[in-house]
């Protein structure tokens, strides 16, 4: 219990994705399923209120490769004082990647261009370190691209390419959980924590305050963080509940 209670915390990522300039949260990432939640300057400020240091920011449509955020975006992290924000969503060539450094994000998220354009990642990793995460999103062990519409490869055989890389974090989502309150798949997040020492956030499934308690538990084994979409916006339970179970 000692070695619990001396480890670092549990780093809560609240989601903030964005479609046609909404805040929206999609069930199983099917574009079709997309309930609005309004301003996401206002949802990220609500989640910055109860104590978040980081905001996990989607462009949806630029990952479904249907438009882009950007003015959207840059009010988001503009408003943000003091608190960090990652983006994901169409991040896939060296114009699109700076225009986020320069938008002031200190993470950046790729999802597709590390499937599809490896070399491009590989040079990205080596140039960016820290700034660079790559999503792991999973379905049973095939890796889903192109906004979860296409598979990617397998997830042993990417996972060992972006190792020998130097890729610094994972960002691991089962895909068939994100959006259904139904749980994270802890078992793929252990599997994917034996397999590399760098820092592992999980994403989807979070549904209670137990979740957050077992995301918790595998912190010792490598999980820093974990983002919650669904279950904040639906009421479920508070960013500041969760804060103190991920303490």
């Amino acid at each position: 219990m000692n070695g619990f209670n001396n480890s670092p915390s549990l780093v809560l990522f609240p989601a903030v994705d964005i479609a046609g300039g909404k805040a929206v949260r999609l069930v199983q990432g099917e574009a079709e399923s997309a309930t609005s939640y309004g301003d996401p300057v206002e949802a990220a400020q609500e989640w910055a209120g109860q104590g978040a240091e980081w905001i996990h920011l989607v462009d949806l449509d630029a990952a479904f490769g249907r438009g882009e955020n950007r003015q959207t975006i840059k009010r988001v992290i503009k408003a943000m004082k003091g608190v960090n924000v990652e983006l994901s969503g169409g991040i896939r060539d060296d114009e699109s990647l700076e225009r986020a450094v320069d938008a002031g994000v200190k993470r950046i998220n790729l999802g597709t261009a590390a499937l599809e354009n490896p070399e491009w990642a590989a040079a990205v990793i080596a140039r960016y370190g820290e700034l660079i995460a790559v999503g792991l999103d999973v379905r049973g062990t095939t890796l889903a691209a192109r906004g979860w519409t296409q598979d990617g490869g397998d997830l042993w055989e990417v996972l060992e390419r972006l190792e020998h890389a130097g890729c610094a974090r994972y960002v691991v989502t089962d895909v068939t959980k994100d959006g259904t309150l139904r749980g994270p798949n802890l078992e793929l997040l252990q599997q994917i924590m034996e397999r590399t020492d760098r820092p592992v956030i999980a994403s989807g499934g979070v549904a209670t305050l137990d979740d957050v308690r077992n995301l918790r538990g595998l912190v010792p084994e490598g999980l820093e963080g974990a983002i919650i979409g669904k279950a904040l916006y639906s009421g479920v339970f508070t960013l500041s509940e969760a804060l103190d179970v991920a303490r």
